[in-house]
């Protein structure tokens, strides 16, 4: 059977590729698996970031490589934390670190002016080229984060949907499916997967 390899040490994000990755003739191995470190981050942009980081794990590898890149660009922060949404403060932030740190910088801006965007855009390269796509979830940041923490995720539960009433994290597991923006920027990528199968 051929690979694929999920380039993050985040295996949260593991996870979640080898549930979409299922119906698909691949085995499914991860950077950590490998021991490849991870490269360091030069990108300017999400999608520059995800292109280098899947090019890197390919390289390094010999096989195909799914990368995600993302983050969380909060309007009144002009676009902070951005590309450094794990490494805002300089270094690796825990998850409980990083819900802090938007609390902090948000305590007081007014409610019109809390919106959040987090992207995620998804690397693909192989054999015959480097694809990506990308998909984002449109929010407020609320003025208390919500209890319920998915580890890896630090950012579902400062991102409110006013439509849901509740934080992403929040969500019941059929809606948070019906937002999941890497399922939507994975869709995008499907017909090149199946290539890999070949």
């Amino acid at each position: 059977m051929k690979k694929i390899l999920i380039g993050t040490g985040n295996s949260a994000k593991v996870d979640t590729y080898r549930k979409l990755l299922k119906d698909f003739e691949l085995e499914v191995v991860s950077a950590k698996d490998l021991d490849i470190p991870a490269p360091e981050e030069k990108g300017s942009s999400f999608e520059e970031e995800a292109i280098n980081k899947a090019k890197y794990y390919a390289h390094k590898s010999g096989i195909p490589s799914l990368v995600d890149d993302g983050g969380m660009e909060i309007d009144a922060l002009n676009g902070e934390p951005g590309i450094k949404s794990h490494r805002w403060l300089g270094h690796e932030m825990k998850d409980e670190e990083i819900i802090a740190e938007v609390m902090k910088r948000m305590k007081d801006v007014p409610k019109e002016k809390r919106g959040c965007k987090f992207t995620v855009a998804l690397g693909l390269a192989t054999p015959f080229g480097v694809f990506t796509s990308h998909a984002d979830i449109v929010g407020v940041v609320p003025e208390k984060p919500s209890d319920k923490i998915v580890p890896g995720y630090p950012y579902d539960p400062v991102i409110f949907l006013p439509n849901y009433g509740k934080s992403v994290s929040e969500l019941p597991d059929a809606d948070y499916e019906l937002m999941n923006i890497r399922t939507h920027a994975f869709e995008k990528l499907k017909d090149i997967i199946k290539e890999l199968e070949k």
